[in-house]
């Protein structure tokens, strides 16, 4: 324990004594959010700052409402010519700004220039601005002269460090041909915006694959239509960000780490997400107190709002979302990425505020399974057996811990930046000796995928190198992982082997974003007979925080599992099923085969919702001792087998009959379409192997009985 603590001591000593641009620290480390920042003085060309209405106070009261202060906009407004303090105020009401800086907890600045108009030395002055304000989520709107500055100076040396450029009326700029640039979202009005657009759009032009990086022009010329229209189409759509060679909060100089990456700014309306925010009653005080005075529980729920009201009975999956070590209750639903990814693929997702603070009483590991419990009763689509958690730094390690200690309630769990320190650990940090003998204790009998994602240069949570990688926190969390899941414990890295992962991975695959200057992003999968149980997800040199594109990596990952809620134990979507109630038996799978068969045709039955549906089918056929049916993807009847796999199948024969109960399994291996197609070749007219439609489903914990009003029942499994 002591050991514990004072790496941990070390760790926070350590992340103070970088160097700080544009100002210095003081006072003590805070995991997750660095030491207090004190900037430098502005320059004298800052001429009038304004901020939100109400601040945010670190440590302070949560304020439930709205959203987070995470990467809150900084404005800097370049106006046509120099303003005296109360000409720059005017010119700020002008363009309307009080709402987004109030809800978006934002800065603008108006900066003059240093002589009579602006020149090349005001660059400067931009760069001592950049590096003071340390915001990524910078948007600089320029007017007149000021806007052709933005356009003819700082858009070409500093598009990659800007999340937005408006100008208005501004003159072009002068690329030379094949400049090179990281391009800038930019929003161009005035008489010269067809011009100056192409600019922009040249900027851009290598960067296609980039949605974020679009180019608006608007014949609008009032400021305040301006900025309001700007707001919505350009500079409310992403935000900067840069974590690259180091943690964001450890700050950096201008140009120091290269381009920084364009990453979404959440928003979850436009994602087509209903926010709900809950401050739940609770009985006790976390000292056992009771009355009005006791905290409250917090979380907060995103629905797909096509699914609030009349969606099928446990349809939808269910995201759990923790934050980090102290951060705000609504970090990783607005950072992580998952919004973006349930604005995809619709489902629900609900960031809970396990660790408390001055006025939310914390949860624990007991707290969010209530909570969970208390969703699954309040919303019944809500689906039992596709409940998932991810978190972030400390709780990236708590729901480490959860997919062990909590095993029957998650069909996967995974974290960012996070894993298993050493010893009983400390607070909000589960240690690993009590987990590892949980592990053991359920090895072989109970399954619980795990997704780690790490950056390779994170120095609050340091992954392990060649010559440090003993007792890692990472390493810790994948060693659980196998014991509990009854795979081998590679705990002896090799880096010869890999020089990522120090171990031999399936599937391994490098992936070059388009985020900052090509982020690289390593990957692979530890299996357990031919069952992917645990994937390692590396983001290369990249410090402590999300990395937005590894969201979609994690719930590709997560969504191939389900847990039963009556057995509890996992089901794979993928190819194989994880654990079989029953043997598979080649022989009986073959009785039941021909049985159907000399039908000629079966009823197959499923649920939807609390909503029985039937339907004549008539493909079976056996593939590697398994009793498989074919149908398509767009039709009813598969969507309602992903939702829930049970089904039952009945047919008539010569005075008998058979009911099948059983999970239907797809396998999307095309061995197994190509020999369904083989053995009926009616079908491929209507179905290829190599399709995005045709699919083969197996029988698994099968329990068949024939039946006849001449003999007793006859019942085997397969």
């Amino acid at each position: 324990m002591k050991k514990l603590v004072l790496s941990i001591i070390s760790l926070a000593i350590c992340l103070g004594v970088f160097a700080q641009p544009g100002g210095r620290e003081e006072g003590p480390n805070v995991p997750g959010m660095g030491r207090r920042f004190i900037p430098d003085p502005d320059p004298e060309n800052v001429v009038f700052t304004k901020r939100p209405d109400m601040g945010y106070v670190f440590g302070g009261d949560t304020q439930p409402q709205g959203r987070s202060f995470n990467n809150a906009p900084t404005f800097f407004v370049y106006p046509d010519t120099k303003l005296d303090k109360v000409g720059a105020e005017a010119f700020v009401e002008s363009l309307g700004m009080k709402d987004v800086l109030n809800d978006n907890f934002g800065t603008v600045i108006v900066i003059n220039p240093t002589d009579a108009k602006y020149s090349e030395k005001d660059f400067d002055v931009f760069v001592t601005m950049f590096n003071k304000s340390r915001s990524g989520n910078l948007k600089v709107l320029g007017f007149g002269g000021g806007a052709t500055f933005v356009n003819q100076v700082i858009a070409p040396k500093a598009a990659g460090h800007i999340a937005g450029i408006v100008t208005v009326g501004g003159k072009p700029a002068k690329l030379a041909k094949n400049f090179e640039s990281a391009g800038v979202p930019a929003y161009v009005a005035g008489k010269t915006a067809a011009k100056v657009a192409k600019e922009y759009q040249a900027l851009n032009a290598a960067h296609a694959d980039e949605p974020l990086l679009q180019v608006v022009t608007s014949a609008l010329t009032a400021p305040s239509e301006v900025f309001a229209d700007a707001w919505d189409k350009v500079l409310s759509r992403n935000f900067r960000y840069n974590n690259y060679k180091h943690t964001h909060y450890e700050g950096a100089k201008f140009g120091q780490y290269g381009s920084y990456e364009l990453e979404p700014y959440t928003d979850w309306e436009r994602l087509g997400l209903k926010r709900i925010v809950v401050e739940q009653p609770v009985a006790f005080g976390p000292q056992g107190q009771q009355g009005p005075n006791v905290p409250k529980q917090l979380w907060y729920e995103y629905w797909p709002e096509e699914l609030m009201v009349g969606a099928p009975e446990h349809s939808v999956p269910v995201m759990v979302l923790l934050h980090g070590n102290a951060n705000d209750p609504r970090t990783q639903a607005e950072t992580s990425g998952f919004l973006q990814v349930a604005g995809e693929e619709r489902f629900f997702v609900v960031e809970m505020e396990w660790q408390g603070t001055r006025n939310f009483q914390a949860m624990g590991h007991d707290g969010v399974e209530t909570v969970i419990y208390m969703l699954l009763r309040k919303y019944p689509q809500l689906d039992p057996s596709r409940v998932y958690a991810e978190g972030l730094s400390a709780g990236s390690m708590t729901a480490t811990a959860l997919g062990i200690k909590k095993s029957h309630v998650f069909a996967a769990v995974g974290g960012h930046s996070g894993g298993l320190f050493g010893g009983m650990g400390m607070g909000p940090f589960p240690g690993f000796e009590s987990l590892w003998n949980e592990a053991t204790q359920k090895r072989g009998s109970v399954e619980t995928p795990y997704c780690s994602v790490f950056g390779t240069m994170d120095t609050t949570v340091p992954y392990m190198t060649e010559d440090n990688w003993k007792g890692n926190s990472y390493l810790n969390a994948w060693n659980a992982y196998e014991q509990m899941n009854g795979m081998e414990v590679v705990n002896e890295m090799d880096f010869s082997i890999d020089p990522v992962f120090g171990q031999k991975l399936q599937d391994r695959e490098t992936i070059v974003t388009n985020k900052g200057d090509g982020i690289v992003i390593e990957t692979g999968q530890l299996y357990k007979g031919n069952v992917p149980l645990i994937r390692l997800v590396a983001v290369m040199d990249y410090g402590h925080w999300n990395f937005m594109p590894t969201a979609r990596i994690m719930w590709d990952f997560f969504k191939q599992y389900r847990r039963d809620p009556e057995t509890k134990n996992i089901m794979y979507l993928g190819n194989t099923p994880m654990l079989e109630n029953h043997t598979p038996n080649p022989e009986n799978a073959l009785r039941a085969q021909q049985f159907l068969k000399s039908a000629g045709t079966y009823e197959l039955a499923t649920v939807e919702g609390n909503q029985p549906r039937v339907r004549i089918f008539g493909t079976a056929e056996i593939f590697e001792g398994k009793l498989y049916i074919q149908t398509g993807k767009v039709k009813n009847v598969y969507k309602q087998l992903i939702a829930n796999p049970k089904a039952e199948i009945v047919a008539f024969k010569d005075g008998e009959w058979i009911r099948i109960a059983c999970e239907l399994i797809p396998d999307e291996r095309i061995e197994a379409k190509q020999d369904m197609l083989d053995k009926n070749p009616d079908l491929q007219g209507m179905y290829k192997a190599d399709d995005d439609n045709t699919i083969v489903l197996y029988m698994q914990n099968a329990h068949a009985t024939i039946s006849s009003f001449t003999h007793e029942p006859v019942c085997f499994d397969f």
